[in-house]
This record gives structure tokens, sequence and C-alpha cells, in this order.
């Protein structure tokens, strides 16, 4: 196997997040007690549609930020990595417990923006939103670039940029609310330093004037 392609085999992990979203259909249903954490201050966010773009953008963005990281820092990847199945592990046992759904306003059947509104509407149901798995992930990207100090500040800005649109666009669609994605972000807050206090972690963030090369290879060997 050339060097090349083997640096690339951890991204083989990423294949357990299609398995732990298998979990999400079962638990998308209103059945039993259903609470809504809507508040005043949601009510005052407008529905736009045009956020149907970065909401639906989410999917090829968590997956190219993963391969990103995996390529450039092998610490980072298995820490973005493990910190995202653990959140998506929490937040199924979360809907199993306590169930919350969001209103969602009628939508007219035309135009490009409402009718890839009604996709996601008619694809999920209004369950399933406390926390927020799209705030999770995007938020869990901006905890990942902020620990590669070698990219650019143009790359970190675009992450920043991409994440929070995401994240915002989840209110501006009537997906969520804003206790959503502050429940999703606590999450993401201690199960990041959880994880980070696993010892290969641990043992990296000891280490001084380690290149990104020689922490890829230390992993690689794990």
């Amino acid at each position: 196997m050339s060097s090349k392609l083997k640096a690339y085999t951890p991204l083989l992990w990423v294949l357990v997040i299609p398995v732990l979203n298998l979990l999400y259909a079962p638990l998308n249903h209103g059945k039993g007690t259903v609470s809504s954490l809507m508040t005043d201050l949601d009510k005052q966010i407008p529905f736009i549609p045009a956020f149907i773009v970065p909401y639906l953008l989410w999917y090829p963005f968590i997956i190219i930020m993963l391969i990103i990281f995996c390529a450039n820092n092998k610490r980072v990847y298995y820490r973005t990595l493990l910190t995202q199945c653990l959140g998506l592990i929490s937040c199924y046992l979360i809907y199993v417990l306590f169930q919350t759904t969001v209103p969602r306003p009628s939508i007219p059947d035309y135009g490009v923006l409402y009718k890839l509104v009604g996709f996601v509407y008619n694809t999920d149901e209004p369950f399933n939103c406390f926390p927020s798995i799209h705030v999770l992930t995007s938020y869990l990207m901006i905890k990942g670039v902020s620990l590669c100090p070698h990219f650019s500040k143009l790359v970190r800005l675009v992450v920043f940029a991409c994440s929070w649109s995401i994240i915002c666009s989840t209110f501006f669609v009537k997906q969520h609310v804003l206790l959503d994605a502050a429940g999703a972000i606590a999450l993401v807050e201690m199960l990041w330093f959880a994880v980070g206090r696993l010892s290969p972690f641990k043992e990296m963030s000891m280490q001084k004037g380690v290149s990104p090369s020689e922490k890829n290879e230390y992993f690689d060997r794990r």
C-alpha cells in the first residue's frame, strides 16, 4: 500500500457516522410526550427560505472538513470524529428520553427555495430537535479548526463563516429553536473537553515543537 493511500485509510472510520445515523429515523416521531422549547425570541426570528442553502450544504461541509482534518492533522481528526460520534449517541439518547418539536410555517409550492424547504420538511419530521445535530457538528468543526494553527486565517474564516451560517440557518428555516442550539454547543464543549483528556490526545498536547506530519505519524501508529 502506498504511503499516500495509507495516510487516508483512517477516513474509513467516518463510516461509523452513517451507521449511527440509522438510529435517527426510528426516533423521529411524535409518539409519547413531546415538548416545545420555543421562546418569545424564537417567535421573532423570521422565516427566510434562502437559508435552506447553507442548511443543505451542511452535509458536504462536514465530510469535507473531516477529510481536511485527516489529511492535515490526525490528532484533530480523531478527536473531532470521536467527539462527533459520542455527540450523535448522546443526542439519540436525549431524543428517547426528551422528545421536542418545532412548529413549521406553511409554505407555497412554487420557487426553487420553497421546494427545497418542502423537501426537507417532507423527509425530516419536526422532531429530534434538542439538541440540534446540525449545530452540534457545525460547531464541532469550529473547535477542530481552532486546533490547526498551520491553517491560514482565510481558511479559518471560511470555516467559521460556513459553520455559523449553517447554525443560523436552523433558525431561519424553522428546523430548530435557540435552546436546541445552546444545548448542542454545551454538549460539544463537554464532550470535546472529555475526549481531550484521553491519554493519546493528552500526550500529544503535552509535546512541544512537534510538527503536524509527526503528529500524523504518531496517530497512524496507534
